[in-house]
């Protein structure tokens, strides 16, 4: 873009012009005194970056920028300051998640350094998110190519996929991660049984319990994965998730007994994910289990084979798994 929108919020007119002839030239300004106005110049033009000051009649600037990050997330926020009052700040950055405050009287300089530096991290964040989105209209083609064959080799992998993708999205949301986060997460979801297709079919069909020697050839589709995924130079850091899907929280997985939080957080979201789907399924071997029951099941190996984190985010983002599923049952093709 040729030039950034700043809308600029005080609701004193000299500190407003100041702003203005601060950071004029370089951006395209908007001001306004009053917040109010603010929230609807913000539903009529996309703005990057809303410049606050905190003390103002009609609503202070936590509150309107807590608006703001409720109603336009992807503004970035910074709030002028008089005062330095320790939970006045503390707000601002947990409720409104203001990305700097400055103090009041600011320097001029050291405004235009933080607002350069607020539009260049908006800008990364842009980009970022772009190339996630990018990424998965690039391979949404080939991804269900290759999960078409693996559910034509085993039936129980159906739809399994995408389910389970379904839970960790949800999962990753509760958490609070980033929209770019949340797209690694997604994408590790779809791909993460991809090197099940390297596993052989007496294995992968056998009633019988699987000797040691069957269970280690299992536990190579991560390996397979791998493989077929560590080529492709964009899918770096999701490979990392799927590589490590398998590790337990208490270092008793595989492929590399890791443990905690050495085991990435989306490879930790999807264990919870594909471990609750897989209760929920039907198998050669046992029917599927109650999900209630499989919920209980879950929440009894947080803090061994689960993160207990992940494991209350899924319990938080349990009704909804449900009522998707159940939607899902009943109308298999919507």
């Amino acid at each position: 873009m040729d030039k950034y929108n700043i809308l600029l919020v005080d609701d004193e007119e000299d500190n407003l012009a100041l702003l203005y002839r601060t950071l004029r030239g370089s951006y395209n300004l908007d001001k306004t005194t009053s917040p109010l106005q603010a929230l609807e110049m913000l539903k009529q033009k996309d703005y990057e970056l809303v410049i606050s000051d905190h003390k103002m009649p009609e609503m202070d600037g936590v509150e309107f920028l807590k608006h703001v990050q409720v109603n336009h997330p992807q503004v970035m926020r910074i709030l002028l300051t008089a005062y330095s009052d320790a939970n006045i700040l503390i707000d601002a950055i947990n409720y409104a998640k203001i990305y700097r405050y400055v103090k009041k009287p600011f320097n001029p300089d050291e405004l235009q350094l933080i607002v350069s530096s607020a539009l260049e991290y908006y800008q990364l964040k842009y980009d970022n998110d772009k190339l996630i989105k990018d990424l998965k209209e690039l391979f949404s083609g080939t991804i269900k190519a290759i999960m078409e064959a693996l559910d034509a080799k085993d039936s129980y992998t159906s739809g399994r996929s995408k389910r389970i993708t379904y839970y960790s999205i949800l999962i990753a949301k509760k958490l609070g991660m980033s929209t770019i986060d949340v797209g690694k997460v997604e994408l590790a979801g779809m791909l993460h049984d991809i090197g099940m297709i390297g596993v052989s079919d007496d294995i992968l069909y056998k009633i019988d319990s699987l000797s040691q020697e069957e269970y280690d050839e299992i536990k190579k589709h991560i390996t397979y994965s791998v493989k077929i995924l560590e080529d492709i130079k964009q899918l770096k850091d999701v490979v990392e998730i799927i590589k490590y899907h398998h590790e337990k929280y208490d270092g008793s997985g595989y492929p590399y007994g890791i443990s905690g939080e050495d085991i990435p957080i989306g490879s930790r979201i999807i264990a919870v994910a594909d471990a609750f789907d897989s209760i929920i399924s039907n198998r050669i071997y046992r029917n599927k289990v109650d999900y209630n029951d499989a919920l209980q099941k879950i929440k009894q190996s947080s803090g061994t084979q689960f993160d207990p984190v992940i494991v209350k985010a899924f319990e938080d983002c349990f009704n909804d798994i449900v009522i998707t599923i159940e939607k899902e049952t009943t109308n298999p093709e919507s």
